[in-house]
C-alpha cells in the first residue's frame, strides 16, 4: 500500500510503500495526532522505519499505488 505524508515547511511529501494494513496506518496516525505519541512511526516494505514528528504532520494519504503505464500513448 502507498502512504503519502505531507510535512509542514517541507517542499516535498514523503512517499513510502508499506506492508502495514490500512487500519495499522490509521491507528498510528490517530495516535500521533491525539498526542499519544510524539512521532508517527511507519515501516516500509523493506523493513526501514520512517519517523515523522507528530506536530509537523500536514496530511497523510493512504491508498493503493497507481498503476504505471508502459509504452507510448498517442498525444492529443
Amino acid at each position: 500500500m502507498e502512504v503519502k505524508i505531507g510535512v509542514l515547511h517541507a517542499p516535498r511529501e514523503i512517499v513510502i510503500e508499506s506492508a502495514q494494513s490500512v487500519e495499522e496506518v490509521e491507528q498510528a496516525v490517530a495516535g500521533a495526532l491525539a498526542g499519544d505519541a510524539k512521532l508517527l512511526s511507519l515501516v516500509d516494505e523493506h523493513g526501514r522505519k520512517v519517523l515523522v514528528p507528530a506536530d509537523r504532520l500536514a496530511y497523510v494519504e493512504i491508498g493503493e499505488p497507481a498503476a504505471r503505464k508502459v509504452g507510448f500513448g498517442a498525444a492529443l
